[in-house]
């Protein structure tokens, strides 16, 4: 039986067998979010989630360069939050 609430199909289908939020859950949610929509985009939304993907990571790049990070120490700082866990 499908669960659309807890298990939707587009977040559990990787051939991993990992589900989207046992990643995204040690992220901030700019960088959750964006891994989310880059997740899911061929199983639900298409273009439209790389969009929002982006959307995410811009607002993310934004966060951090008023924090002063360099783009370096950002580009830096979003490589590392992904590669966490």
């Amino acid at each position: 039986m499908k669960d659309n609430v807890n298990h939707p199909r587009h977040y559990t289908s990787h051939p991993s067998g990992v589900e989207c939020i046992t990643i995204t859950e040690h992220m901030n949610f700019c960088v959750g979010n964006a891994f989310k929509y880059l997740w899911r985009h061929s199983l639900k939304g298409g273009v439209e989630d790389l969009e929002k993907a982006r959307w995410y990571i811009a607002r993310e790049i934004s966060r951090l360069r008023r924090r002063g990070l360099g783009q370096k120490s950002v580009d830096s700082h979003l490589v590392g939050l992904l590669a966490q866990r």
